[in-house]
């Protein structure tokens, strides 16, 4: 099971950060082929006014990458600005992320799918095994803002698809 949830964690969200790097450097050509928007206007751009904007989404989604990887090997996340405001930010962080992720191997995952996890989410403390952890809410969560973050890209102009979410296989 520990490798399993190595394969089940780690593999796909350092494809996915590679996959989303990928369709950043997309956008920041269409931002810099198109006179009349500014790249700032697609790393603050939202779908709804009521959501958090694309850089948001970033931050998001690297931040659960790399606490699902901490916490399920009980070692400490490092902590990162939440200050990108250019696309060659948003490359930096997305970069320090495959490369956190990167350094985690599957023998470190031995136990984990046990391993007592607590967030809080809201007024109350959540409990977690390693795996209802992963399974529940760090997977679902981590490809929400992925998923988010593409289309909103998508619905700003951005010429990028199914493939460019998937990347090569």
């Amino acid at each position: 099971m520990s490798n399993l949830l190595y394969e089940l964690s780690i593999v796909p969200m350092l494809r996915a950060l590679r996959n989303l790097d990928a369709i950043v450097a997309i956008a920041e050509a269409h931002a810099e082929a198109d006179d009349s928007l500014h790249p700032a206007t697609l790393i603050q751009a939202r779908l709804h006014p009521n959501m958090r904007p694309f850089v948001f989404q970033i931050r998001t989604a690297t931040d659960t990458a790399k606490g699902a990887a901490a916490r399920l090997t009980g070692v400490e996340a490092p902590s990162w600005e939440d200050d990108e405001k250019t696309f060659a930010q948003v490359h930096e962080r997305l970069g320090k992320a495959v490369e956190y992720l990167s350094g985690f191997a599957p023998d470190d995952f031995i136990g984990a799918e046990n391993k007592s996890i607590e967030l809080t989410l809201g007024p109350e403390p959540t409990h977690f095994t390693g795996i209802s952890y992963l399974s529940n809410f760090a997977v679902p969560n981590f490809f929400f803002h992925v998923t988010t973050a593409y289309n909103i890209l998508r619905d700003n102009g951005v010429v990028i698809g199914k493939r460019d979410f998937l990347g090569k296989f």
